[in-house]
């Protein structure tokens, strides 16, 4: 059986009879079917909450919606050059598995699916369509895809995105954010989730000694002495890196969360989009 195949399989499994059986939908926005209050929990979309409830209560209570109309579901693959990387999976593998959950469930919800391809530049659009042969289509375009050489522009994605989408739609932005995206005005006019597909070896590299490394977006060779202390440096930034990264995603209220490539992708993308 074929990486895609098997990629495929393994999804419509999840969703069809794991995933999202008992649920009505995994997608809730803004504006649809009230369907009960709960208390507010660490991750909550806080233009939720109920501030009437919250005020009475003394605590905070967060309102729980199910979609009454059908959604505009757009997911946008980011495949510059860092997402060849993987200790055990790519994370272009990663993406390709989270882009089939997802047009699945969005299928299962009988919603309207889109999906594009960036990188500094628009590679690939499929029109908003509720067939299923759609998500082999993008699925088998993302691991095909070579992404080594290519980099990212954020800013054109979101100017992309804001100018071709006319109706209000829930965009999921797959990718692994090494840049700080602006998604300012684009989460004014739509609802705009991040899902960022990182590598642990990545964040937290071992010690290498003299080593030669190859930028996959440039194509340049570094060389160096990747001893504790380079290593351990190299660290910290990636982390402060990621606290402005979540900062201005808090700032322009994206939800958003991490997967790496060893975690349990459909157990991930049901917490964010159920909002616990």
């Amino acid at each position: 059986m074929s990486k895609l195949q098997k990629i495929l399989v393994r999804a419509r499994r999840q969703v069809f009879s794991e995933m999202v059986g008992n649920n009505p939908s995994i997608f809730q926005g803004e504006g649809y079917d009230f369907i009960e209050l709960r208390e507010y929990m660490a991750g909550d979309d806080i233009r939720h909450i109920d501030w009437n409830i919250t005020a009475k209560m003394q605590k905070p209570f967060i309102k729980i919606f199910r979609e009454e109309r059908e959604l505009n579901v757009v997911v946008a693959s980011v495949l510059n050059g860092s997402v060849h990387f993987g200790s055990k999976k790519f994370k272009q593998d990663v993406i390709a598995e989270i882009v089939a959950l997802l047009s699945f469930s969005t299928l299962k919800n009988g919603d309207l699916l889109s999906s594009y391809i960036y990188t500094d530049e628009m590679v690939s659009h499929l029109k908003p369509s509720k067939k299923l042969h759609q998500v082999q289509k993008s699925v088998d375009e993302i691991l095909n895809f070579d992404a080594l050489n290519k980099k990212v522009d954020f800013k054109f994605i979101a100017d992309s995105l804001f100018k071709r989408l006319k109706r209000k739609s829930l965009i999921i932005i797959v990718g692994d954010f090494f840049e700080i995206p602006d998604f300012r005005l684009l989460a004014k006019k739509h609802e705009v989730v991040a899902i960022i597909v990182r590598d642990h070896l990545e964040e937290k590299p071992p010690q290498m000694g003299f080593s030669s490394l190859v930028d996959p977006e440039s194509g340049s060779i570094l060389e160096g002495d990747f001893n504790k202390s380079s290593v351990k440096s190299y660290a910290a930034k990636v982390h402060a890196h990621d606290r402005e990264l979540y900062s201005r995603l808090r700032k322009d209220q994206i939800r958003f969360t991490k997967i790496y490539t060893d975690s349990s992708v459909g157990v991930l993308l049901r917490r964010l989009f159920e909002g616990r």
